[in-house]
């Protein structure tokens, strides 16, 4: 219809109808382009009103072939759940094609694709402003989802870095336990050292329950209120534990759970992840990507991170401490169940440390030295007459998993099994 329009237009002025002037007034075009059209007109006729870029496909245009191949991925059903940038990172990552967003939004729109993320408007929220300098702040938070599209929901804990935006530790677990929270401090101490401060919600995890009582050695050492396990290996690496009220205080974790959640659900199913054993050790390589893809570099370029002297055994730091007072057949009692020191040289009536966690088991420290234990709930009375060092690794996966199941239960459950002696 335009260009009806203007071989209209341009021959009425070749007629003498019109004048140019009144010919650009019409078509809304300038002097020295109308005079150009009208030379076009009078050598090759309606033919030269045409745009020379009609029919013309640009050497970077995508091929129908290839077009198709994209809404057929898009379709499927690897990525039927991705938005449409995290659908453009998968298809240059894994199918080698390399598109603009919004040449991918062109075609996925034009054929009624919706993407999973679509803006909304939203209300306004002013933001914090980031800390100048990585390790500055960290936020922490737990999020149950189900990860896997099974119909149910696991618990992913992690560690996010204000300043920058990195992820600085990912783990999950069956229930939001302190044994998460204790592998994603692992992960964070190793690479990169320990935080100024830490912002966490106020989970019994991190700030003890109103049934928990100050403990003797607690209050021996001058302390008013009770801690948690966690809040004793902050205490001991100088970090400063901030209870927030509100999800919006540490928005930063809680942007975190809206990406991994909308992106990582795929890259479980690309990469035929179906467990939590699977899934953790896979989440080191995908926090690298995540990290590349969505880190921010600081306005201090100097890292806050205090690296973790080499004589501290993380093992041990990070791991439930408490006390015992070991019998006269050398044994104690956790949870009703009743363990044996091994080459035990400890005497009757002794307080000692003990340490749990699903990396060591169960650890006994006395004077220094550390001991390994047995269950002896299901050992014959004659145990005695046995070969100890062959009870001790026959009973060793038993003690193992007794401690794994113990750090794995939720705050509420593990307080009060932790604190009765």
């Amino acid at each position: 219809m335009n260009e009806l329009k203007r071989i209209t237009v341009i021959q009425s002025v070749v007629d003498g109808i019109r004048t140019q002037k009144e010919a650009v007034k019409i078509l809304k075009l300038s002097d020295r382009q109308i005079r150009k059209i009208v030379k076009r007109f009078k050598d090759e006729g309606p033919e030269g009103i045409k745009h020379k870029n009609k029919n013309y496909k640009p050497v970077h245009t995508l091929s129908n072939e290839l077009k198709e191949k994209i809404i057929q991925l898009k379709l499927s059903d690897d990525y039927s759940n991705t938005n449409f940038s995290h659908f453009r990172d998968l298809l240059e990552e894994r199918e080698n094609i390399k598109i603009s967003y919004s040449a991918l939004y062109n075609i996925l729109n034009n054929n009624h694709i919706t993407s999973k993320k679509a803006h909304k408007c939203k209300k306004t929220h002013r933001r914090r402003k980031r800390k100048e300098a990585e390790g500055l702040l960290v936020q922490t938070d737990g999020t149950p989802f189900d990860w896997f599209n099974i119909g149910k929901k696991y618990s992913l804990h992690g560690y996010i870095d204000d300043a920058t935006g990195k992820i600085l530790g990912l783990y999950m677990c069956e229930n939001e336990c302190l044994m998460g929270y204790l592998e994603i401090t692992r992960q964070m101490l190793k690479k990169y050292g320990s935080p100024i401060a830490i912002y966490s919600d106020k989970y019994s995890v991190f700030f003890p329950t109103s049934y928990q009582k100050v403990t003797i050695e607690e209050e021996l050492k001058g302390k008013l209120k009770p801690t948690t396990q966690f809040h004793r290996i902050m205490d001991f690496l100088g970090i400063e534990l901030i209870a927030v009220s509100t999800s919006q205080a540490k928005g930063r974790i809680e942007r975190l759970w809206e990406t991994l959640q909308d992106r990582l659900v795929t890259e479980f199913k690309i990469n035929h992840i179906t467990t939590i054993e699977e899934a953790n050790k896979f989440l080191p390589k995908y926090i690298e990507k995540y990290n590349k893809k969505f880190a921010v570099e600081p306005e201090n370029k100097n890292s806050k991170f205090i690296p973790i002297p080499s004589y501290i055994d993380l093992d041990i730091l990070l791991s439930n401490k408490l006390t015992r007072v070991i019998d006269s057949a050398g044994t104690f009692t956790i949870n009703n169940k009743k363990f044996q020191i091994v080459n035990n040289n400890i005497l009757p009536n002794v307080k000692v440390n003990i340490y749990i966690s699903h990396k060591i088991g169960i650890i006994v420290e006395y004077k220094e030295k550390r001991y390994k234990v047995i269950c002896i709930d299901n050992v014959p009375i004659s145990y005695s007459n046995l070969n100890f060092t062959k009870l001790c690794k026959d009973h060793e996966l038993e003690v193992k998993e007794f401690a794994t199941n113990l750090c794995s239960y939720n705050s509420k459950e593990l307080a009060p099994l932790l604190t009765t002696s």
